[in-house]
């Protein structure tokens, strides 16, 4: 990490779960395999770029994924918030490739929830051929962690369908 970026701090006043998001801030090299539809696997490379913002008391942090020609595949954005009144989250997904945002760990699909030492949380998917994703952060370090995707069409039966490994640079 170059000692001159500034990846921010949080904000004494900031809600404490917050920190929960506090692995994320930094500079994240990326292994990304993708699950192809005849059922194997392919590998791209990704980023992910974190910060705290607003005085502290949000994180943003963004994800690019290229192709082999280096072509952006994906490039987005996630807001994230936590509201102590009402001990919810808030992340927001910004897609920059086609202007949308969608929201994640929404209530009706049970929320933001911290697994022993996972982070799991459900969307609608609004860009991909299934109908809801769910992710998983885990393996959560100073300096990896794992995200993982996986698909569904009822929110019961999930299939694995994207493994990100990211190391600190």
């Amino acid at each position: 990490m170059d000692p001159k970026e500034d990846w921010g701090k949080p904000n004494p006043k900031a809600p404490a779960e917050l920190a929960r998001f506090a692995f994320l801030v930094g500079r994240w090299h990326c292994t990304v395999k993708v699950r192809l539809d005849t059922g194997a696997w392919q590998t791209f490379t990704g980023a992910w770029l974190g910060r705290y913002i607003l005085d502290g008391y949000a994180i943003a942090d963004e994800y690019r994924m290229t192709g082999p020609a280096g072509e952006l595949l994906v490039l987005g954005l996630n807001l994230r918030t936590y509201e102590a009144a009402r001990q919810k989250w808030h992340i927001k997904w910004i897609n920059a490739l086609n202007g949308t945002w969608t929201d994640l760990g929404l209530d009706e699909l049970g929320g933001v929830k911290f697994e022993r030492q996972s982070i799991v949380y459900a969307f609608k998917e609004p860009m991909a051929a299934h109908r809801l994703t769910r992710a998983t952060y885990m393996n959560i370090s100073a300096g990896h962690f794992t995200w993982r995707g996986e698909s569904s069409e009822d929110g019961k039966d999930w299939h694995p369908f994207m493994v990100v490994e990211c190391d600190k640079t």
